[in-house]
């Protein structure tokens, strides 16, 4: 997964994600199973998940102004170090029996926080690893490494770890961060991009406004970014009632549940994997409305299901959609966006996608309970099938990205991995 020919950096970013993502399958369901044997308040409990979701929306488009401003190897491998020493505070607490539940709202909110910084110092580093053309491929292996890693070891362990010793999920966690911050200091420091012209600072507001209207002014870029959120919408309301949809409609024994939740994994891998491919061959607007048109059919499938096998294995292709999706998307915006762009631009794309996940997901709980989980999976594949329309009407091939101009200004060396939001 690591495709060595894509370069030493390469080879080190991939390493420092997958070591992340490992720590963060770690954390994420043992910061709940903590939470719930402090209290079995479900509102305290959703607190905590709450304040881990809350920061990109509150300050995603302020961590892509820091991401343009700064030096992004720099920047990823501070945030990695800070988040590395969080953890351990945190694991320390709780073998210590001192962590209450403030800090576990105080540890969520400040990883996430600092989780914004990242990301956009993150999607706008890997152009200056890689060639424009390799870019597909070096997003697909860092989401198939990040999906083996959080969703075949990390996820499972976590709760073997957690009952073994409640601090050692987050002893390993911040392990992963301190050992990514020095993977990515060892990447060879970016020389600055020649697609930006250098510019004064002006203030945040004004950066944060020169990064959206950037966003809007690409017509493409814009309509991708919006249907993005559009198919958000149908994810995460799906992804709400999977489980009582699994148990309930195909007939899930509680016991398989696992078996059937990996098949969304195997399918991520496959479709992360491919979509260098699948891009090489199409292009990148017709093997989007291509991804978009079989996720519709895999959706159907999904909602006429009955039985867990074929129910299964629909999963698997539309996961593999969403994987293929996900590094096609990122990669167009990487290579259109200009180098002193990306953070903000990188930021307001997450941030368009974001609003719409907790909508999908509060209409999925209504629905559900008046009627049931299967019109939720009817809703989904419907809400595919008109965001696949649009794309085949309104998206064209966008015109080719002009040459690098001048060099540009230090802080805006670097380039790395996205996590779209999708």
């Amino acid at each position: 997964m690591t495709a060595s020919r894509l370069g030493r950096d390469y080879h080190l970013l991939w390493s420092a994600a997958v070591s992340s993502r490992f720590g963060d399958a770690l954390r994420t369901p043992a910061l709940a199973l903590l939470a719930a044997t402090l209290t079995r308040d479900p509102r305290v409990i959703a607190a905590v998940t709450v304040a881990g979701q809350l920061p990109p929306l509150l300050f995603g488009l302020l961590g892509g102004v820091y991401a343009d401003r700064w030096d992004r190897r720099r920047t990823m491998a501070l945030v990695d170090g800070v988040r590395a020493a969080v953890v351990g505070a945190l694991a320390v607490a709780v073998a210590l029996d001192r962590a209450g539940v403030a800090a576990l709202l105080l540890a969520a909110f400040l990883l996430a926080t600092l989780g914004t910084l990242f990301d956009a110092a993150s999607f706008a580093l890997l152009p200056a690893l890689v060639p424009p053309a390799a870019l597909p491929r070096a997003n697909g292996r860092l989401q198939a490494g990040a999906a083996v890693a959080g969703g075949f070891l990390g996820a499972p362990a976590a709760g073997l770890l957690f009952t073994a010793a409640p601090a050692l999920p987050f002893t390993i966690d911040a392990v992963t961060f301190a050992v990514a911050a020095l993977l990515v200091l060892a990447l060879t420091p970016a020389r600055p991009l020649g697609d930006a012209k250098p510019t004064p600072r002006g203030s945040v507001r004004a950066e944060i406004g020169e990064g959206v209207r950037w966003l809007r002014g690409d017509r493409t870029l814009w309509r991708f970014t919006l249907l993005t959120a559009a198919s958000n919408l149908a994810i995460s309301g799906l992804l709400a009632v999977l489980v009582l949809y699994a148990l309930d409609v195909l007939r899930v024994p509680p016991a398989g549940y696992g078996l059937f939740a990996a098949a969304a994994i195997v399918g991520g891998v496959a479709g992360a994997l491919g979509s260098g491919r699948l891009a090489a061959r199409l292009g990148t607007v017709p093997a989007l409305r291509a991804v978009l048109a079989v996720q519709t059919v895999a959706l159907a499938g999904f909602a006429l299901a009955r039985h867990p096998v074929p129910g299964g294995l629909a999963l698997a292709v539309f996961a593999a959609g969403t994987a293929s999706w996900n590094s096609v998307f990122a990669s167009y915006g990487q290579r259109r966006v200009p180098a002193g762009l990306l953070g903000r631009v990188g930021a307001a794309q997450r941030m368009v996608g974001l609003l719409t996940a907790p909508v999908g997901a509060a209409l999925a709980g209504l629905v559900g309970a008046a009627y049931g989980t299967a019109p939720v999976a009817v809703g989904a594949a419907g809400t595919f099938a008109l965001v696949t329309l649009a794309a085949w009407w309104a998206l064209r091939p966008a015109p080719p990205v002009p040459p690098p101009a001048a060099p540009t200004s230090p802080g805006t060396a670097a380039r790395p991995a996205p996590r779209p939001s999708r």
